[in-house]
């Protein structure tokens, strides 16, 4: 397979006229070649987008107890330009996260659309403080033998803690080994998120919510993970959780290799207004998504609408890009085989009009899905 004459964004996410070759699912060169292929001219190739905390999306959800529903995210996610994700859990009981793992590790090798990295495992070891929208009977102390045993059926990419909890240290020193630690759904200070930190976390999940944000007094968990050189932040930009003037304050003291754009999806998202379930809890969509008591649960966004909210919001175009792309690759340690249009790396590609408009195709490993 050979894409011909597209403006590639290639390692540097810079453009380039170029062609690409595709071999074996990989991407075998970016080079102009005189053999024939699809004609891409006027268009733009982006690496595929990377969504490693969504919960569902067209009336699927990770923990909604059917089989079938994460391969049914894959397919819708594609036709977003969503090439890869990570299926994200809630706090629920131990034998029903099982049996949610046991689903996603099903999928696996057989999507249709955009692959699995693994899960995100959002709770339950987090703060009944700062739980939002997660089912508060369900929190446990932070606990690694479950958290190896849901590892053994389907691989842990991110797992959340609040620092505070009993045991929290002894555990994301051990974790770490396993996956990424996110620092999540907290009410610690400022201190005990560099502690965490110095322990090993080095994520954070959807930045200021669910957490202690920064005052003049006291500079919380946001302004820890702020304060840090390493940390990568998850940021929801769908103009609701977190307002345009703060996002572009705080990928300006990110930088642009910290800043690591989420959905937070719900099944809700593609759907219209109404009653759906989250976690066991029914939520009610108009316009965003909220419990019955008002509390703001998950989204209703993907990565290529967050994507344009932030170009709309000044983003620069290169952070905006890496965004949702390599720093979601390198935050689950797939930076390797994904995440950017290079050789040797998987050909998991988003075609665009050349203003990033509308989506032309999207290629998963070489496989043309939309």
């Amino acid at each position: 397979m050979i894409i011909k004459n597209a403006t590639v964004y290639g390692a540097d996410f810079e453009p380039i006229k170029t062609d690409i070759t595709i071999e074996n699912g990989k991407i075998k060169s970016l080079a102009k070649t005189d053999d024939c292929g699809e004609d891409f001219s006027d268009c733009a190739v982006l690496p595929g987008f990377i969504d490693v905390h969504i919960h569902g999306c067209n009336m699927s959800d990770t923990t909604d107890g059917n089989a079938d529903s994460v391969a049914e995210m894959s397919k819708w996610l594609a036709t977003k330009g969503i090439t890869s994700f990570c299926p994200t859990t809630m706090t629920l009981p131990e034998a029903f996260l099982e049996e949610c793992f046991g689903y996603a590790a099903e999928c696996m090798g057989k999507e249709e659309g955009a692959y699995i990295h693994g899960i995100n495992m959002e709770g339950p070891f987090i703060s009944h403080a700062k739980k939002g929208a997660q089912a508060g009977e369900h929190i446990v102390a932070p606990d690694f033998e479950m958290l190896k045993k849901l590892n053994s059926i389907c691989p842990v990419k991110l797992v959340d803690i609040a620092p505070e909890a009993d045991g929290a240290d002894e555990f994301i020193e051990k974790a770490k080994d396993i996956c990424t630690v996110s620092l999540a759904h907290t009410a610690a200070d400022y201190a005990t998120g560099i502690n965490a930190i110095k322990k090993g976390a080095k994520h954070a999940t959807h930045l200021y919510n669910a957490m202690n944000c920064i005052t003049s007094r006291e500079a919380g968990m946001v302004g820890a993970v702020m304060d840090s050189d390493s940390v990568m932040a998850e940021l929801i930009c769908d103009g609701v959780h977190i307002c345009p003037a703060t996002l572009r304050i705080t990928f300006k003291v990110l930088g642009e290799d910290r800043t690591v754009v989420i959905s937070d999806a719900l099944m809700a998202a593609g759907m219209p207004d109404g009653e759906y379930m989250l976690g066991g809890q029914k939520v009610y969509k108009k316009s965003d998504c909220r419990l019955a008591d008002g509390t703001l649960a998950g989204s209703v966004t993907n990565l290529f609408e967050e994507f344009h909210n932030l170009l709309g919001y000044g983003i620069p175009f290169k952070q905006a890009l890496k965004s949702v792309s390599i720093n979601p690759a390198k935050a689950i340690g797939a930076d390797k085989f994904t995440g950017s249009i290079e050789e040797g790396k998987f050909a998991d590609l988003l075609i665009t009009s050349e203003d990033f408009k509308e989506i032309k195709a999207v290629f998963v490993k070489g496989k043309r899905v939309v």
